[in-house]
């Protein structure tokens, strides 16, 4: 949570993976975000991108730029709007939230999933109704989940650090951590359900991560792997 460049990448350099979200950008954090990728790369620790709102103003393209060009990162999180704008495909990205009309094109999608991981050598993580994960030649498609996610504040953002954490543990395969991280997500949304609001169901989906266990992640993970 480190975002004073003053300290993050000695923060950094005691963390087992860095999460790098645009969210609420400003001109000392996105010195903090170069600071703390570099002390990544150089100590050797997986690094996520969760590119939030790219496309919506230049601010924001001109430092996910840079960090793409600095920085190696392990896995790129994004809803489509945000993927496609990445990979250079025509995309709708005027805001955080995904797009209907990028939301609605699949098939270009998962080609802007395969084109940016091919370019960046990222796990390209992208969110939607189906979570696509591909290392470029893979594909993976992630049944889990509930359209209540979308309907609360952070759901994307608590996935990206979901991430980091799987790829703390397994960082010599991306691609897995990835593919596992979006199904215990997915699932903690199915589990979290019923409620009362988006406001319970925010506790609850937390709560459901919290609780999760091996069994039932083996169990109720739903996904299909294209080749």
């Amino acid at each position: 949570m480190a975002d004073a460049p003053e300290e993050s990448a000695e923060i950094t350099e005691n963390a087992c993976a860095l999460d790098i979200n645009l969210g609420t950008l400003s001109t000392a954090r996105a010195a903090a975000m170069l600071a703390s990728g570099r002390t990544a790369n150089r100590i050797g620790i997986p690094a996520v991108l969760d590119p939030v709102g790219v496309g919506a103003t230049a601010f924001r393209r001109e430092t996910a730029s840079a960090l793409l060009r600095e920085i190696r990162f392990a896995a790129i999180k994004g809803n489509a709007s945000e993927i496609r704008y990445l990979a250079g495909i025509s995309a709708e990205c005027s805001s955080a939230d995904v797009s209907d009309a990028d939301s609605a094109d699949a098939v270009h999608s998962a080609d802007a999933a395969k084109r940016l991981a091919q370019k960046t050598g990222a796990v390209i993580l992208l969110t939607g109704e189906t979570d696509l994960v591909t290392d470029g030649i893979r594909m993976f498609r992630i049944r889990n989940g509930h359209p209540m996610m979308s309907r609360i504040t952070g759901s994307g953002c608590m996935l990206s650090a979901l991430t980091a954490a799987f790829l703390a543990v397994r960082p010599e395969d991306p691609l897995t951590a990835c593919v596992t991280a979006a199904c215990a997500m997915g699932l903690a949304g199915e589990i979290a359900l019923p409620s009362d609001g988006n406001m319970t169901f925010r506790n609850a989906l937390i709560d459901a991560v919290f609780r999760m266990t091996e069994q039932q992640l083996e169990e109720g993970a739903r996904y299909e792997a294209e080749c």
